[in-house]
């Protein structure tokens, strides 16, 4: 499977070990056909859990939780909701600018599996770009125009 190119909203690291903690680091190389920028939605794939957002100054952040796929263990704790997904608004991101926004979380068991953080960009005047693409088998992620950041999940370090 590929992955997306650079004019899209991508991922810093395009592997991590299963069953890992994972900063998950998105880029936003630009706004929407020339438009600035006012807000970022990630949507958390199901099997990540405790997700973290990093807070970004002049922006206001938000996160909606809801039950998560499969209940796990966390200090004595069965934890069955968590953050599905995150949101930062308020601010601008000027198009001829980039600018990148971060989110902690322990990724899944499944080495080989490829997760897909769908992603919808927000911009002035309405625009909105919906990073949301999912390759078909045997299809390239280049071939689609807008494709979600996707993270592949290689074997756990030992």
């Amino acid at each position: 499977m590929s992955f997306g190119a650079s004019a899209h909203v991508t991922l810093e690291r395009l592997e991590a070990p299963a069953g890992s903690h994972y900063k998950a680091v998105l880029r936003v190389p630009h706004g929407c056909s020339g438009a600035a920028t006012t807000g970022v939605r990630v949507r958390i794939p199901d099997g990540v859990v405790s997700v973290k957002p990093q807070p970004k100054p002049g922006w206001t952040l938000e996160t909606e939780r809801g039950p998560l796929a499969e209940a796990y263990e966390s200090h004595g704790q069965t934890i069955r909701d968590g953050v599905r997904e995150v949101r930062w608004h308020g601010g601008v991101l000027p198009d001829e600018q980039f600018d990148e926004f971060a989110i902690l979380m322990k990724l899944p068991a499944g080495a080989g599996r490829t997760l897909a953080f769908a992603t919808v960009q927000d911009c002035i005047g309405g625009a909105v770009e919906r990073w949301i693409g999912l390759p078909a088998a045997g299809q390239s992620a280049h071939d689609l125009p807008r494709p979600a950041p996707l993270l592949r999940l290689t074997d756990p370090v030992p």
